[in-house]
Order: structure tokens, then sequence, then C-alpha cells
């Protein structure tokens, strides 16, 4: 029963951290700003890790199952 919201979680998290690593690999593939008003390699690095940090948080809520 309470390996429902680990999947959920994990699922949710998944989803968000490949979405934005695929949207920042897009855009900055692109040439095209990845945040409006900030320096292109500083949006990206710090999307890029936030999106590293939502599939590492999707892993851990996965082995919590």
């Amino acid at each position: 029963m309470e390996s429902t919201p680990a999947v959920f979680a994990g699922a949710v998290f998944a989803l968000f951290g490949a979405g934005l690593l695929l949207w920042t690999g897009v855009r900055s593939a692109q040439g095209e700003p990845v945040a409006e008003g900030v320096r292109p390699v500083a949006a990206a690095v710090l999307t890029g890790s936030a999106g590293l940090l939502a599939v590492l948080a999707a892993t851990w809520c996965f082995t919590r199952v």
C-alpha cells in the first residue's frame, strides 16, 4: 500500500526530469534561449542540472517500491 505514492512520485519526477532535459537539449541545439534574460550557458547548465536532479529523485523513489 505504501508503494503507490512512491510509484506516483517517481513517475512525476521521471516525466518532469525527462521533459526538462529534452526541452533544454532541443533549445540549446537550435541556438534558442533556454531562459529569457539569462546567459545561454548558465541557463542550460541550471536547467540541465534541475532535470538531472529530477531524474535522480525518480530513481530514488522507484528504489523505495
